[in-house]
This record gives C-alpha cells, structure tokens and sequence, in this order.
C-alpha cells in the first residue's frame, strides 16, 4: 500500500512499478484468487485490473478474474421479458419480492402502535390469502420446504446461488409430484440442497453429514429424496454415493465371494447400477440399497451362486438400514429392466457393455 509522501514499490513479472506510475492505488485483494497472502512467501497480494500478484515475491496469483457462478437466468431469478426485467426470489411461492414484516414492529424495528398492529394483522392474512391461491394445501407446504432450504443453507453457509438452485430443485420436485407417501417435504428440502451443494464447489467430503445434520429428516431419507429428485427430474447433478456397489462389497466378509468372481460380479452390478438409475429402479430409496440389490442381482446372473440376501442386506445396512424385501423386490426389478435393455439375460453381454 502507499502513503500520501510517497509510493512503496511493487513487484510484478521481474519488473518495479510505482503506483504512481501505475496511475491509481492498489487494492488488497479478495477477488478473484480469494485469498489476501502470497501462498509462497506470505506477503501481501493486491489487485491492479485484472492482475493479482504478490508484492514481496511478485508472484502472480491471478492473471484474469471469470465468474463461473450461474446466471441469473440460470437460476430462473428473471421475470418475463415481456412484462418486466425484475429479478425474481425462488425462495417464495410467489417468486415475487418479499418483505419481512416483524410481528410487533415496523420497518424500521419501531414498535406499532395497536391501530399499526391490527391493520398490518390484516394485511398479512390478505397477503396469505393471495399468495396461496387456489392451490393453498401444497403450495403452503411448498413455502414451508422453501424456509427449510433456506434454514439448511444457512445453517451451513452455503454461497446464496446453491441456496437458490436447490429452491430450483424443490420447485421442480413439487411439480413432479414426488411428496407423498415416504418421501416427505422435509426430505425432499434437504436432498434438494445436497444435489445443489454437491454441483457446486463446496467440500463434498463433509456436506452430506452437515445437510442430514439440519434437516428435519433422517439421513437415509435425505440420500433417498436426492436420488428421487435426480432420477425423476431428469437433473444432471453428480452421483450422492458414485462408489455405492464398491461400498457394499468391502462391507461383505472377505469370503463371501471368491477373488475371480468378485470382480465379474462387481462389474456387472455396477451396470446393473447404472440401468437402475436410467429406468430408474427404486428412485426413493437409497443408492446403496439399490447397489446392494444390483449386487444381489448380479451374483444371480452369474453362475454358481455366492451370495444370500441376509448377507447382502446384513453388508448394505451397516451403511443404511436394509431389508431383505427391499433387495429381493429390487432385485427382480433390476433384472426385469437388463432382459428388457438386452433382450437376454446373458451377463456376458453386461460385462462387454460395461
């Protein structure tokens, strides 16, 4: 930095500078190398146009800033071009512009006055009324799932575009009409911020454990509602669990299958696995309960059968809970949609593909 006397010099490509040559201060930088210290000396970084470099070393950090985040029509946030160019919240009902009016208080956090409090009473009902609609059932429990991908967002301090592209998500999932049954709104809210964390540039190591942490559902019900939402709403987000059927043969005993045969075995599950998710097979249920039944279904192709299903599902609940109905119905599925791809259930034809 400089001071009103005189400039300090800066280092960059070799080259010293003044900042009076350069014609403007400098500004420390956070922008876009997202860090302020030089990863090899420790000095300070500054930004001169799109150039960030350090002024110790001079090693540059960045050499060009791009915003990789999406846009807002991404995001679904602008209106309709021929009525209005405003941008739109999706964390509404409505996706219009909010205010959150305080019960006792007004905009300012003055308290109201008993007149101020029955005419802003009213209001709020009016403003219920009109935002429900027709629809008030399911689009009242829409604005709820919304304030819990908002709540688990925060929570975890997720960057506000992940936040909205999981309120993409949920919408989306209302209109497939995937609640019901098992898969509950407060499920489907937390697989909604998962598909959109794991899509981002977040740490997936530790974001499923931290989204099931906040959310109003178990975790297995949180993986089960990504899956469904993936499967069903046709999103192209990354696999909650890639190595599911791996998972559950380490889980296996170590005899359980012979080496040979455990890796014919394991490559056909895996395209099995994969036929699962294109029909899909058992989209509200977790991914390594399919890929324990793919498993299943596997050694059933295969001749000279190894496995039972109180071992697979004994292997398959030690990560979540598994029934044997679940791998015994899902595996015939599994199987069913293989004859239906390939017309025989020759498993060399799945071990050629795959």
């Amino acid at each position: 930095m400089t001071s009103n006397n005189a400039s300090e010099k800066t280092v960059s490509d070799g080259q010293s500078t003044t900042t009076e040559e350069r014609g403007h201060e400098p500004t420390v930088e956070h922008e876009p190398s997202r860090q302020s210290a030089c990863p090899e000396c420790e000095g300070q970084v500054i930004t001169e146009d799109e150039q960030s470099f350090c002024t110790d070393c001079g090693l540059i950090v960045a050499d060009e800033w791009v915003d990789l985040s999406p846009t807002l029509n991404d995001l679904g946030l602008v209106g309709d071009a021929d009525q209005s160019i405003e941008t739109v919240d999706p964390l509404r009902t409505d996706k219009g512009l909010h205010t959150k009016i305080g019960r006792n208080t007004d905009g300012r956090g003055n308290p109201l006055s008993n007149e101020q409090w029955e005419k802003v009473q009213r209001l709020r009902k009016w403003h219920k009324r009109m935002q429900f609609g027709e629809k008030r059932k399911r689009t009242k429990r829409l604005n709820e799932g919304l304030r819990d991908v908002e709540m688990i967002g925060g929570n975890l301090a997720l960057p506000d575009h992940v936040i909205k592209q999981a309120a993409q998500h949920l919408r989306s999932a209302s209109e497939a009409r995937l609640p019901g049954g098992r898969m509950a709104w407060e499920a489907l809210a937390g697989g909604a911020v998962l598909l959109a964390a794991r899509a981002s540039s977040v740490n997936r190591d530790e974001i499923d454990a931290a989204v099931a942490t906040h959310t109003k559902a178990p975790h297995e019900r949180v993986c089960a509602a990504a899956r469904k939402i993936r499967c069903e709403c046709g999103f192209d987000a990354p696999l909650i669990r890639p190595n599911a059927v791996m998972a559950v043969v380490d889980a296996l005993a170590d005899d359980a299958i012979p080496g040979a045969r455990a890796v014919r075995t394991w490559r056909l599950a895996q395209h099995l696995m994969k036929l699962g998710d294109q029909v899909p097979v058992g989209p509200r249920t977790p991914r390594c309960t399919v890929a324990a039944s793919a498993l299943y279904a596997a050694d059933r192709l295969l001749s000279h059968k190894h496995l039972t299903q109180e071992q697979v599902a004994a292997a398959a609940s030690t990560i979540v809970p598994t029934s044997r109905n679940r791998i015994a119905r899902y595996s015939r599925e599994l199987v069913d949609a293989y004859e239906a791809k390939h017309g025989t259930d020759d498993p060399g034809v799945g071990l050629e593909a795959e």
